[in-house]
């Protein structure tokens, strides 16, 4: 059995989608096979949409201890030089390079902090 959250990463699509569509909190493999090889006109619909620009689903990984976490990008975030599990030490991630400044942004996914690498700007 698969959760419906796992559904919507295989079919690319949000979470929120999945509910409103009614797919089961729970599936097995055929059925979700089958809405893949006979997908309903929503996601039809919803494939056909795409701009492809951004995209539904990505997967978030600690540069410290390798764990993994699909989450949905937010328009918000910046680009991330690292990204460290949350009880990870800040020693534990590889020294600033100089002529760069560093900062974190909190609530990456659900136990991630975004490590972003910048120029140091000069007023």
């Amino acid at each position: 059995m698969i959760t419906r959250r796992e559904a919507a990463l295989r079919l690319d699509i949000p979470l929120e989608m999945a509910q409103r569509h009614d797919l089961p909190s729970r599936m097995t493999e055929a059925e979700l096979a089958e809405i893949e090889s006979n997908p309903p006109a929503w996601l039809v619909q919803s494939r056909a949409n795409r701009t492809g620009k951004k995209p539904v689903w990505i997967e978030l990984t600690c540069s410290v201890c390798g764990f993994t976490e699909a989450a949905r990008p937010k328009k918000w975030w910046p680009t991330f030089t690292y990204l460290s599990c949350d009880h990870h030490g800040y020693d534990e991630l590889p020294a600033v390079a100089p002529g760069l400044s560093r900062r974190e942004v909190d609530g990456i996914g659900n136990r991630f902090i975004g490590i972003v690498d910048a120029a140091e700007h000069s007023d």
